[in-house]
């Protein structure tokens, strides 16, 4: 009788650990990606913290000025011009006020944006958090600057829009001292993870439930320093979020563009080819940096157009877009990133099906005197034009219609006259006077092509 009660009990242990993940890059790699990631296509990216304060040169203004050597002398000068002598990093803390920081605004742009997630910086290279880390004693948005839950206040906000919502996370920091202990010791030590990186990591995990974990800061040491595999075991296996979360590749030296989940392989990231392996590509409004910049000049910003021809070229080659914007140290998105996200908004709201949960086709662009690149869901096929031809007629060479072939133009529900170019292969579609729209790209939906 008990071998018969054990027998059971040992095939349902077996069934748990057959389905759990082990703490190595084979096991956690096979992991399945979630499929709400994939269909979401666009997300926003937010670099906020105190390095919004002094708001000049970059989010690495701190390195900058007292990291490297020799110090970058643009920030030198900038400190000993605007302030005075012996003014410390940490000064700028109480000065990130976030007075007019409005999470409800804040979501309802995000939303009139057409993003589906949202990523926060909860912890940059600086090492201060957005939230009241129990690690982290004085350098966080609660004990100092805000007096703030700003990790806890956004996500509420942005699910209450039905966004997912994600968080960055540097794993190092700059001038921690165990971290600097630890590499000191050539990362023999650990100190810095067991009693920092980890217990913070998890705290956070458990206390806001992020679908998203963008990871950064990895590159000075390998993933056996940074425990990467038994932390990304605990999150697919026992975290709350096992389920629906998803990591990129930044956990140790050497594994960008080769372990995690999706792979982000370096900042703006651009394959000239469909990879193998979702991707992502970060990028930023600013085109010089990722944190706000009191100096910014229109001249460095990206325009419409080029943010929606690489949303485009992005979706079209298999990867999901997530678009920057740095707020100012008070809690405002300033007025240009807005209208740039407002501007990528109005064109999902015509384009969309042609973005959202689409898959790359067999071909992914065409060689023409107009960018052309496709998508497809179902049986649809999508071209997208992302300048406007300059005559009434446009040929697509790679599409292969049938006589049941119905094309139309995403805004206009009326079908457009079209003819093969060949026998079976290519068609010449008739246009109709195309209208203004954000962005200037078009999308031409083609039904029953192969």
């Amino acid at each position: 009788m008990f071998a018969h009660a054990v027998i059971p009990l040992i095939a349902a242990v077996l069934a748990v650990t057959e389905g759990r993940y082990s703490a190595d890059w084979k096991s956690l790699d096979a992991r399945p990606l979630p499929s709400w990631y994939d269909e979401a296509k666009f997300g926003i990216f937010i670099h906020w913290g105190v390095f919004s304060v002094p708001g000049f040169g970059s989010e690495w203004f701190w390195w900058h000025w007292q990291g490297q050597q020799p110090p970058d002398q643009k920030c030198v000068n900038y400190m000993a011009e605007n302030y005075p002598p012996g003014f410390s990093y940490a000064e700028f803390a109480p000065q990130f006020h976030a007075q007019f920081f409005d999470p409800e605004e804040w979501a309802d742009i995000f939303e009139a944006s057409g993003a589906k997630y949202v990523v926060l910086t909860a912890k940059h290279h600086e090492g201060f958090t957005n939230w009241q880390s129990p690690n982290s004693w004085n350098w966080n948005s609660v004990d100092t600057g805000p007096h703030r839950d700003l990790v806890g206040d956004l996500g509420e906000a942005v699910r209450n829009r039905s966004l997912h919502y994600g968080l960055y996370n540097s794993l190092y920091e700059w001038f921690h001292p165990l971290y600097l202990s630890d590499k000191k010791n050539g990362f023999k030590t650990q100190d810095f993870v067991l009693h920092k990186l980890l217990p913070e990591l998890y705290n956070m995990i458990v206390r806001y439930r992020p679908e998203v974990i963008w990871s950064d800061g990895d590159w000075e040491a390998p993933d056996t320093y940074w425990n990467s595999t038994e932390f990304l075991a605990w999150l697919y296996n026992d975290s709350p979020v096992k389920d629906t979360v998803v990591t990129n590749d930044r956990w140790g030296a050497g594994c960008a563009c080769k372990h995690g989940g999706y792979y982000n392989c370096e900042d703006k990231y651009t394959p000239g080819h469909l990879p193998k392996h979702k991707w992502e590509k970060c990028t930023s409004v600013d085109t010089f940096s990722w944190g706000y910049r009191r100096n910014m000049k229109m001249v460095e910003l990206m325009d419409l157009q080029s943010i929606i021809e690489d949303l485009v070229r992005t979706v079209a080659l298999g990867g999901n877009y997530l678009l920057n914007v740095g707020p100012t140290p008070d809690g405002m998105i300033p007025p240009l990133f807005e209208e740039r996200l407002r501007g990528v908004g109005s064109w999902l709201k015509i384009n969309g099906e042609a973005i959202y949960a689409s898959k790359p086709w067999r071909v992914q662009t065409e060689n023409t005197t107009v960018p052309v690149w496709y998508t497809t869901n179902g049986t649809t096929v999508y071209a997208t034009m992302t300048t406007k031809p300059s005559k009434s007629t446009f040929q697509l060479f790679e599409p292969r219609p049938s006589k049941y072939t119905k094309v139309t133009l995403l805004g206009n529900p009326e079908p457009l006259h079209w003819e093969p170019i060949y026998p079976n292969v290519g068609l010449i579609v008739t246009l109709p006077e195309l209208p203004f729209v954000p962005g200037q790209a078009w999308t031409l939906k083609l039904d029953q092509v192969l």
